[in-house]
């Protein structure tokens, strides 16, 4: 039976441009039917899951223009133009989150170009910025779902993304595109459903997760389980978990900026640069800029979400979640599509041997492959702030 799927708010059309400058806004796509409801990889289901997405261009009349974007580990549905607010999110939706996290990239004449392609971006299933997560409420009992919130797998959110390109009546995508864990989503996507895509774009991610970033991330579980205002996960009308919540945002940003780098980024006036802890004061100004980092991301995330994410993100097992035994085997099913791989020589949450190694099996198994290697000083960050390297190899690959 063909589920049935509606948009859950009303779609207010903008007269702005999805550009650096246009106003956008959230659309909301509700998948519910008794007897396809979303089915998860743990087992459970949701009887009721809601996409947030956004879009970005128009869909042609063969509709075979469209770019499925997946974001990174805590990104949102908003990859372009700004976005004051968007509903049910409330103060997550902090002023960093405004400006589209991609604006560099989509729109006319740039990578993503939007007078050639619909662009899609939509939030994971799981996250805090208006699809379905942990805050929801659960329809069943009319609370937030907190703790009792289901595990979700990568393959989960790709399943509800196919829902909404089945939704928009999109068959194949022109492309699917990921960086970091949006890169291995894309993957997911193309080895699950490689029917329905034909061109891949793989930045600074991986083929598996390795056993550094696992280790990564249970330190990063391991600190908001163990904030006192957790509480298990129920913490809702209560403090939050700020202090589990900012300790993990260090730990992980250190990977996302190149070391070098990390003094540059320090601003010695820094209202933190006081700030001590007993009997502990700070050396120095690097300890405020980590501090800072860890507070703004406390303030716009939730942590039942994250947790979510960052067990989706451990678990992540692409023979596992197909079923194969050897990449060579998994892969073939990827011969109808074109990939292309940008690595980061300066990263160290992906390190380029992680996109050399999945360039060497895409071409055991004669998939048409591509990597670059972009030399940059700024780290995995690199994909968000430097346009000039990304963009004249995507317009290629995509046109």
């Amino acid at each position: 039976m063909v589920p049935q799927m509606k948009e859950k708010r009303p779609v207010r059309r903008s007269r702005f441009p999805a550009s650096v400058n246009g106003r956008t806004e959230s659309k909301y796509l509700t998948i519910s039917d008794a007897d396809r409801p979303l089915e998860l990889s743990s087992g459970g289901s949701l009887p009721e899951a809601t996409l947030s997405y956004e879009t970005y261009g128009k869909l042609n009349p063969t509709r075979d223009n469209a770019v499925l974007l997946f974001h990174a580990l805590t990104g949102s549905q908003h990859a372009a133009g700004f976005n004051p607010a968007v509903e049910g999110v409330g103060d997550l939706w902090s002023k960093d989150c405004h400006e589209g996290w991609w604006n560099r990239f989509i729109g006319p004449g740039k990578a993503l170009d939007t007078d050639q392609y619909l662009v899609i971006c939509a939030n994971y299933v799981g996250g805090c910025y208006g699809s379905t997560g942990p805050a929801s409420i659960d329809p069943r009992t009319s609370l937030p779902y907190g703790p009792i919130f289901p595990r979700i797998s990568f393959s989960d959110i790709v399943d509800s993304q196919i829902r909404l390109l089945d939704h928009l009546g999109i068959e194949t995508a022109h492309a699917v595109i990921g960086s970091s864990t949006g890169g291995q989503l894309s993957l997911n996507f193309a080895v699950r459903y490689p029917d329905r895509v034909k061109n891949v774009v793989l930045i600074a991610t991986g083929m598996e997760t390795t056993p550094r970033q696992k280790i990564l991330i249970f330190e990063q579980i391991y600190a908001v389980e163990n904030d006192h205002n957790f509480q298990g996960g129920n913490y809702f009308g209560k403090n939050t978990p700020d202090s589990g919540m900012a300790h993990a945002r260090i730990i992980s940003h250190k990977t996302f900026v190149a070391p070098d780098l990390l003094e540059t980024r320090v601003n010695p006036d820094s209202p933190h640069a006081e700030k001590s802890f007993g009997w502990y004061q700070f050396n120095h100004d690097l300890e405020a800029y980590m501090l800072h980092q860890g507070e703004k991301f406390a303030r716009r995330f939730d942590a039942n979400s994250y947790l979510r994410i960052l067990d989706a993100w451990s678990s992540f097992n692409l023979l596992a979640e197909t079923g194969t035994s050897d990449y060579t085997e998994l892969f073939s099913r990827c011969r109808g599509q074109r990939h292309l791989i940008f690595s980061i020589d300066s990263d160290s949450c992906y390190f380029p041997e992680e996109q050399k190694r999945i360039e060497s099996e895409l071409k055991k198994a004669r998939v048409p492959t591509t990597r670059i290697t972009v030399h940059s000083e700024k780290g995995h960050d690199s994909f968000l702030l430097e346009p000039e390297f990304y963009s004249p190899h995507i317009r290629y690959a995509l046109g």
